[in-house]
């Protein structure tokens, strides 16, 4: 299981001259929170602050010892990329709290947990307030999340599917499809058709026999 704080302090090299960009000091994702959307550099100026990022589709390796970029002209000022406005940093996530629909508190957001694409798989937690699985496991998967909390700062799951992150939904077995009434044979109106064969001729013995009565 890799976390995004693995990411964090690691060096960001170009594999084009393996000039050395920095150090990641926070990662991006998308305010539904299923992908990293970039790594952030951190920033400078005392009267109008500049913050720095590299964009999630200039990262070519997110590798064990340091993050490889793509060269060293992807670092760019989050004020010239728009949709950054919308993105959220891992250290703002970090105690966001976890409840249900009903409104019971589960636990609080420890960190992320990552695919090998850089997609978020689920949500290492920081504390727990409820027994059982989430307690035992530490973890809730993203599926199992129904509101990220991306309004009001809490976000919501659905339980059965935090607890039971394996679970297969049973499909109802579906209605036998009734056998069609079978037809009835139609009625064949046999008729006697006329023959064109001779009667058969009387013999002599017959003929004989008539006479003598």
């Amino acid at each position: 299981m890799r976390l995004g704080k693995d990411l964090v302090g690691k060096q960001i090299i170009s594999v084009t001259d393996g000039r050395s960009l920095g150090n990641a000091k926070d990662i991006y994702m998308n305010s539904d929170l299923t992908d990293i959307t970039g790594i952030y550099l951190g920033s400078e100026g005392l009267i109008k602050r500049k913050h720095f990022l590299i964009k999630r589709q200039d990262v070519v390796v997110f590798g064990i010892d340091a993050i490889l970029v793509r060269n060293s002209d992807v670092m760019g000022e989050e004020s010239e990329l728009p949709e950054a406005v919308a993105w959220v940093r891992l250290s703002k996530l970090n105690k966001r709290e976890i409840d249900t629909p009903g409104g019971t508190k589960v636990a609080n957001i420890g960190d992320i947990i990552l695919g090998e694409q850089g997609n978020i798989t689920g949500f290492a937690l920081s504390r727990v307030y409820v027994e059982g699985p989430i307690e035992k496991n530490g973890t809730i998967p993203r599926s199992a999340v129904i509101d990220t909390g991306d309004e009001d700062g809490v976000m919501t799951i659905d339980l059965t599917k935090a607890e039971n992150p394996n679970a297969v939904e049973e499909k109802a077995p579906a209605a036998p499809v009734p056998a069609p009434a079978p037809e009835e044979p139609e009625e064949i109106e046999i008729v006697d058709e006329p023959t064109d064969e001779p009667a058969p001729e009387e013999t002599e013995s017959e003929t004989e026999e008539e006479a003598s009565e």
